[in-house]
């Protein structure tokens, strides 16, 4: 299906692996040029090179680290259009809210919400000026029914959520949409360190702590990167256009609110 995202230009982070990767290439299928962002600078030139180009597309990329502390002075170095932006990092360490450092607080909230707010400073100039662009969040089912021993998780989710929806209320005015993609339980690098994590706490196997998991979800199975992908890359599209500030589950059904 074409979607009309031919010649856009998009940022998509957190693009060396998982569900940003699998953005990053779905968006090139469309015919978008893709500027990746991540830290590992040898995953960047791969992924780059491995992206769709057979529409004329140019891709590049910029090392930065989320957690630099330079991290505003390098994002002003990428070029000055963008039409899609997907914020996508890594979540916080899992563990129980009551044994969270309050430092663990502050670094999350900026890697996760100060840095949205300065990639969206950095595009929103051009989106207006073309009355069109997509800002799209890639958080979790967390924001709908917190998920037990991701407190620090919970909490900076929740916060991305709510800064989303109230940019969706200032930027719907300029052709611009601001949704939340939602991933449940994904075949990602993350899933696993938290399997790993859970089996540890709970005395269990892996393939315990798995099958546990995929039973709490209706189909029994978990998502694959690839699924979420397709759920960002339709609200990046014209087809999107009157969806605005919401939060998609990509969940296989598993959350149980509406």
């Amino acid at each position: 299906m074409n979607l009309g995202l031919r010649n856009k230009n998009a940022i998509v982070c957190g693009s060396t692996q998982g569900i940003g990767m699998a953005t990053a290439k779905e968006l090139a299928i469309q015919g978008v040029n893709v500027t990746l962002i991540a830290r590992n600078e040898n995953a960047l030139r791969d992924v780059t090179t491995s992206l769709d180009t057979t529409l004329g597309q140019k891709h590049d990329y910029a090392c930065i680290d989320f957690s630099d502390e330079n991290f505003e002075k390098k994002i002003s170095n990428l070029k000055s259009t963008y039409d899609i932006l997907v914020n996508n990092t890594g979540g916080p360490a899992a563990g129980p809210i009551t044994e969270a450092d309050p430092l663990d607080f502050e670094k999350a909230f900026r890697m996760h919400l100060i840095n949205n707010q300065i990639l969206v400073k950095k595009v929103v100039g051009s989106m207006k000026d073309n009355n069109f662009g997509r800002i799209i969040n890639i958080i979790s089912t967390s924001v709908k029914a917190p998920i037990q021993g991701l407190g620090v998780s919970n909490t900076i989710r929740a916060a991305v959520a709510n800064w989303a929806k109230t940019l969706s209320l200032e930027l719907g005015p300029y052709g611009i949409t601001v949704n939340n993609v939602l991933p449940g339980f994904t075949n990602t690098n993350r899933l696993k360190s938290l399997i790993h994590k859970k089996a540890e706490i709970q005395g269990k196997s892996i393939n315990e702590v798995e099958l546990m998991m995929k039973n709490s979800v209706p189909s029994h199975r978990f998502g694959e990167a690839s699924e979420v992908a397709s759920a960002v890359v339709f609200l990046s599209s014209y087809l999107a256009s009157y969806i605005n500030g919401i939060n998609l589950p990509v969940d296989g059904g598993r959350t149980a609110s509406l």
